[in-house]
């Protein structure tokens, strides 16, 4: 429904996901997390490519973010990097699964946000329930 004349359309009240609602292979997600622990992936060098190239490496971090229900590991890039120390709670806004090695990977790219909470989060994270250590096999189902 398109709005009428100078009427801003209403917008939707995003809707906040568990941890442990995360599948394989999904994206759009809302999520309030706590940063569990971060650590920075050493960047690559490229064999025969420029020297200044290594300043415009991104820069990546593996960060452990969970809440109540379970923990998944997120792959930081570039200014989530600051944003996600441990013991910061943060939101995730349109967040997706990745697959890496066979396991999942919380990421945000280009079209999804990652903001620090107004308030740190009340919870403390369910480190059992780690959905990046449980292993997945892609299977093709025959029509």
């Amino acid at each position: 429904m398109a709005a009428q004349g100078g009427e801003k359309p209403a917008l939707r009240k995003p809707i906040f996901v568990k941890v442990d609602q995360l599948k394989p292979g999904t994206n759009g997600h809302n999520l309030l997390v706590k940063v569990v622990s971060a650590n920075p992936v050493p960047g690559r060098v490229r064999p025969g490519g420029p020297a200044s190239s290594s300043a415009r490496a991104p820069r990546i971090a593996e960060c452990v973010v969970g809440d109540e229900t379970g923990s998944i590991i997120f792959t930081a890039r570039n200014d989530q990097v600051d944003l996600l120390k441990a013991g910061a709670t943060a939101i995730m806004r349109n967040a997706k699964i990745d697959m890496f090695k066979s396991s999942m990977r919380l990421a945000v790219d280009k079209w999804g946000r990652v903001e620090a909470a107004p308030e740190p989060a009340s919870f403390t994270v369910n480190e059992d329930n780690n959905l990046s250590q449980v292993e997945y096999e892609l299977v093709n189902v025959a029509e």
